[in-house]
């Protein structure tokens, strides 16, 4: 019996309150969180686009570990991730995302912080680009960086979930 030659995507939900978030993963780590409440499609298109190859089997033994921890996260426990990611993009995506894992937890920054930082500092277009591309929003803090002014700007889970997790990081919950 031969073997499928395609890479292999595992896939599973997790709910918090009235947000179900389905979340990709292959055997080298997380590469996919959706926006809540968007279905299983939002994961197939981004297949399709970013990882076109791929076979997208559910299993929530597979993903048991990203999902334990985003749980965690979303209800309070969690301040940080500490799961492998298999996260592809371009050269620049790859740096601003590696610069959003050093936002601290209950921190936010701005685009043009962001820019500065990965000595880009007329890149700010480009960052909000990048961040918007971030495949595992949550895990990859996105929702930590906003505009100049002090706007929340864009987010693949949209304004209100943004508003959410920035509040969930005000609250004093966190224990772990």
């Amino acid at each position: 019996m031969r073997s499928n030659p395609n890479p292999v995507v595992y896939y599973g939900k997790v709910n918090h309150d009235n947000w179900s978030i389905y979340m990709a993963a292959t055997d080298k780590g997380l590469c996919y969180l959706s926006s809540p409440n968007n279905g299983l499609n939002e994961i197939k298109k981004w297949l399709d686009k970013n990882r076109p190859d791929t076979v997208l089997i559910e299993n929530e033994e597979k993903i048991k570990q990203y999902s334990q921890q985003v749980s965690e996260y979303l209800n309070g426990q969690r301040k940080a991730f500490d799961l492998p990611l298999d996260m592809k993009g371009t050269t620049f995506q790859e740096l601003v995302w590696r610069e959003l894992q050093n936002i601290p937890y209950g921190e936010i920054v701005s685009y043009s912080d962001i820019a500065n930082r990965i000595g880009r500092p007329k890149a700010v277009r480009a960052v909000g680009a990048a961040n918007g591309a971030n495949p595992v929003m949550i895990v990859v803090p996105c929702h930590r960086v906003i505009a100049k002014s002090g706007d929340l700007t864009g987010f693949r889970g949209g304004i209100e979930m943004k508003k959410a997790l920035l509040a969930l990081e005000k609250s004093d919950k966190i224990g772990v």
